[in-house]
């Protein structure tokens, strides 16, 4: 997707920087090339090492009675074995729409998202919406803080 797909509307983009927001766009493609299935799960772990702050906060609820939150390592590890472990087939993760907001060196992203996958030869689809701070470095812009709920019933998106 292109960063055509952004929703940017009058009066929540303080920034008119085209580069900072094609970069902020970039790193959130780059940010969900790393949920693949199979051989590509190990690279998608080096992937989000790169595109997080080694401190950021990762929290999911997801219909949990209480979120859950996660450090780096603890949101990647698992991601990778489930990933590269053969059980879930032709997995993928996407952006369907997002809105940027950008001021200086800091920047958010409001995101729907859409997953699809194999389980068992039973094909499987799911969608969501992320919430992701972030934050300009010397190295680039980073993901500090990310949180993420699931479409579920009860949960649905419109």
């Amino acid at each position: 997707m292109s960063s055509s797909n952004a929703v940017i509307s009058a009066g929540t983009t303080y920034s008119s920087d085209p580069e900072d927001l094609q970069a902020v766009t970039d790193l959130l493609h780059r940010f969900f090339s790393a949920f693949v299935s199979g051989p590509g799960a190990v690279t998608g772990g080096e992937v989000l090492r790169e595109v997080l702050l080694p401190g950021a906060v990762i929290v999911s609820t997801c219909g949990a009675p209480e979120p859950r939150v996660h450090s780096v390592e603890e949101f990647i590890r698992p991601r990778v074995e489930l990933l590269s472990g053969g059980r879930l087939q032709d997995f993928r993760e996407w952006p369907t729409e997002w809105r940027i907001e950008l001021f200086g060196d800091v920047a958010q992203i409001w995101c729907g998202y859409a997953k699809s996958w194999s389980e068992a030869g039973e094909p499987h689809t799911g969608r969501g919406m992320k919430s992701s701070q972030l934050v300009r470095t010397a190295a680039g812009w980073r993901f500090s803080a990310i949180a993420w709920d699931d479409e579920r019933p009860g949960v649905p998106m419109s």
